[in-house]
């Protein structure tokens, strides 16, 4: 593996205020780079100072849209350490996301390098406030100039990082959600797995128009029966019905979070039977109304665990667990929260020490 070379910045910049920062708006001194040429291979791991990247107006990406990324946190423990949070697991599902989208793969080995060394370097951005963190934002694009859909020849794998406050700053509270019917995100055989900017794109109409109603979130239907239910915006989605816990299966239209899996073996370690299967809005309207529907959340990167307390279909609205935070729902984001801040035991050996 090569060495990573370091170029710091000769002209750092003052930390901004944690309390209230808008989320990815403020980014640090440094970022990391890597490129990559046909034959070549991977070259030249650097981490320089934070700025703009010059590409030619064909560049590749621009026009076919051949680019994928990942998110993930470091954070600080109450002994003043930094760690990561599962990052093998990125690694592997950008490996993944590579495939789909023919990006030649990033060595492992060379990626998790790359994110101990730029948080390293940034450890005085990494916050110490509670609940807070500095997010990372590794993405690889095309840059080959040429306007012609084919493979690119040469990419641009980069890793930027911005310190990020509490998702809920008042403190954990559920939100309201809209079964979107008209638009879908993705399709079997399509992108859906893949963790690429064009899935986000085209969830982006759907998300406005949720909005503008006084929605946060859309709940994502398949895309050939519009019946079955996939996942919440930049979420996946789980359900307690009937004390047995419910999440759509992985069948190639739905990004296989790294906080879902790390859910899924929490409840399963507690005794919880999960079913990952379809689920069909019918059945979960269904749940709703008869009252086996006993709590719902979202789980992602962002947020960790988002309660739902509200679900709007056809022109109708159903409340959640009388707009209340589950006790399941509050028990996850506990475990999980403590488990990446190190307030809480480890007993899954999740967490990757940087300094």
């Amino acid at each position: 593996m090569e060495n990573i070379r370091i170029e710091l910045t000769k002209t750092p910049k003052a930390k901004p205020e944690i309390k209230g920062i808008p989320f990815g708006t403020h980014f640090t001194d440094h970022m990391f780079l890597l490129d990559y040429e046909k034959g070549r291979g991977w070259f030249d791991p650097r981490i320089v100072p934070y700025g703009p990247i010059s590409l030619p107006p064909s560049a590749m990406v621009f026009h076919y849209a051949q680019e994928i990324f990942e998110g993930l946190k470091a954070y600080r423990t109450p002994a003043g350490g930094i760690q990561l949070f599962r990052p093998e697991e990125n690694i592997a599902r950008m490996a993944a996301s590579c495939e789909r989208l023919c990006i030649p793969e990033i060595p492992a080995e060379l990626f998790l390098a790359a994110l101990k060394k730029l948080v390293e370097v940034e450890r005085d951005w990494v916050p110490a406030e509670p609940s807070a963190s500095l997010y990372l934002r590794p993405f690889v694009i095309a840059t080959d100039p040429h306007v012609g859909v084919h493979v690119s020849h040469g990419y641009l794998f980069a890793i930027i990082a911005c310190p990020v406050g509490s998702y809920y700053p008042e403190g954990m509270s559920p939100v309201k959600i809209l079964i979107e019917a008209e638009d879908v995100r993705a399709v079997r055989g399509g992108t859906g797995t893949a963790k690429c900017g064009g899935n986000y794109a085209a969830s982006l109409r759907a998300q406005e128009r949720a909005g503008e109603l006084g929605y946060s979130q859309v709940l994502w239907l398949d895309g050939v029966h519009r019946e079955y239910i996939e996942e919440v915006g930049a979420m996946n989605v789980m359900f307690k019905l009937g004390g047995k816990i419910v999440t759509p299966a992985l069948l190639g239209t739905v990004l296989p979070g790294i906080t879902r899996k790390s859910c899924i073996e929490l409840l399963r370690g507690w005794g919880y039977v999960v079913e990952e299967r379809e689920i069909s809005v019918t059945e979960l309207l269904l749940a709703i109304d008869s009252g086996d529907l006993e709590e719902a959340f979202g789980t992602g990167t962002a947020a960790v665990i988002s309660p739902i307390g509200e679900i709007a279909y056809a022109g109708k609205t159903h409340e959640v667990s009388g707009f209340q935070i589950g006790e399941l729902t509050q028990k996850l984001y506990d475990t999980l929260t403590g488990i990446q801040w190190g307030t809480a035991p480890d007993p899954y050996g999740w967490c990757v020490r940087v300094c």
